[in-house]
């Protein structure tokens, strides 16, 4: 029996080199299911987000989980990695809600500026313009990004939950929590940050889906079935503007989508390199070139697919956690990702409440990188405060990013600290100057 175990794992031990990271073949399926249950709330999530840019749902379903399943495989073929991809939160939310709903432009328009900035960040991952950018950029700036851009999808995720309700006396204020939709948003946020804090694994799906649930049992939502044949891809397939993104305009769209994308895979990929092992003796990171070149090309091709970019999910650490320590759990949650595609009425069925919970939650899990800063200096602490308030209050991930980099070179201008100012945020916040100039 062992050894029919041996010769069934023969190729997949050429491929990944399974012994060589002291891991197994069935680890490596457990340890991907694990990911895929944790990161599978985006099979809910992004469609949602895409139908409030004009897009068709079920195309955009479908369109999740192909993008999510092939990056998962050219992560895990080519660069041996355990980590799992989808459409990223966060650029989804900025992709409907500034891009198309504030700005005025056209989802294909907005797709074709995700094609964009994923040809740019392609070009910096097979140069050095990669290692000068993550060099360039202040540290609490970037920690600054990642934070408002939770702060964010929080607030979209109060507003979609009806948790906060437009208000003329103050903008805002507290909706009613006794109607059933807003409790049942509240309800699914605190489900899911309790399952998440006794560390049950699949936390955010089981809260979506128990919402859900609910929802169904009180008339909230009507039945669909479970499992259908997949729908059609065709309404949003290859339906990106590439011509239209070529806008002066659309500059600072381009940029965000650009450096959101780039610091947040970074910061995913070094992290899930320690807790898988991947970190060489000497400091350097085993297939690290790959891994970037892996989730940038993802990107492109989501754009075609009709996806907000793809990036890693940090919730690739609850597989490493279990084991996985190769490209053979990145596959293994890309496989799901196809098999899913057959649940659409599933997807169909979730309210825009019961999926508010989940992005208040994320939204918690990205405000703690606000730890990192460097509270002692005030030169560095007050523009990233100012990044992460600015990006909900303007409802704008790129606006928040350019009062950012703008606050920061003047604030270091005017108090003396100039040669603290590198070539890039000197760069970007000209550039961001001229962009308001022009508007």
């Amino acid at each position: 029996m062992e050894q029919g175990n041996q010769t069934a794992a023969g190729p997949l031990e050429r491929v990944f080199g399974l012994s060589e990271h002291g891991t197994t073949v069935r680890t490596e399926l457990i340890a991907g299911a694990t990911t895929f249950v944790t990161m599978a709330y985006i099979i809910f999530v992004n469609p949602q987000m895409m139908a409030a840019a004009g897009m068709d749902p079920q195309a955009s379903f479908v369109a999740t989980c192909l993008a999510s399943a092939l990056a998962c495989y050219l992560m895990g073929l080519y660069a041996n990695w355990p980590v799992g991809l989808a459409p990223g939160m966060g650029l989804n939310a900025f992709f409907t809600y500034t891009v198309v709903a504030d700005m005025g432009y056209s989802w294909q328009v907005a797709l074709g500026a995700v094609f964009l900035a994923g040809v740019l960040f392609v070009i910096m991952s097979v140069t050095r313009l990669r290692r000068w950018m993550l060099d360039s950029i202040p540290l609490d700036l970037r920690v600054a990004m990642g934070a408002g851009v939770g702060l964010f999808v929080g607030f979209i995720g109060l507003k979609s939950g009806g948790i906060i309700v437009a208000s003329e006396a103050t903008f805002l204020t507290l909706g009613d929590l006794t109607a059933p939709e807003p409790f049942l948003a509240a309800l699914g946020f605190l489900v899911i940050a309790i399952l998440s804090i006794r560390q049950v694994h699949g936390a955010i799906i089981i809260g979506i889906l128990g919402i859900t649930g609910i929802a169904l049992g009180s008339g909230l939502v009507q039945y669909q079935g479970l499992v259908a044949a997949p729908p059609s891809l065709a309404p949003v397939f290859m339906q990106l503007d590439i011509r239209g993104a070529l806008d002066v305009a659309m500059t600072s769209v381009i940029i965000a989508f650009l450096f959101v994308n780039l610091f947040d895979t970074a910061g995913t990929l070094l992290g899930v390199a320690t807790r898988a092992g991947l970190v060489n003796p000497d400091g350097s990171i085993r297939n690290l070139d790959r891994a970037l070149k892996a989730d940038s090309t993802s990107s492109v091709f989501g754009a075609f697919l009709g996806c907000a970019p793809v990036t890693s999910y940090v919730e690739s650490a609850a597989g490493v956690a279990t084991g996985g320590r190769t490209g053979l759990t990145a596959v293994t949650v890309g496989t799901l990702f196809l098999v899913a595609i057959f649940f659409a009425p599933v997807a169909a069925m979730v309210p825009a409440f019961a999926t508010a919970g989940a992005l208040v939650y994320v939204a918690m899990l990205m405000l703690t990188s606000l730890q990192s800063l460097v509270w002692e200096d005030m030169t560095e602490v007050v523009p990233a405060l100012l990044t992460v308030v600015m990006i909900p209050l303007t409802f704008s991930i790129a606006n928040g990013i350019a009062v950012g980099f703008i606050s920061y070179v003047a604030i270091k201008l005017c108090v003396g600290r100039y040669r603290d100012i590198s070539p890039g945020a000197w760069f970007l916040a000209l550039i961001f100057i001229a962009k308001f100039a022009l508007m």
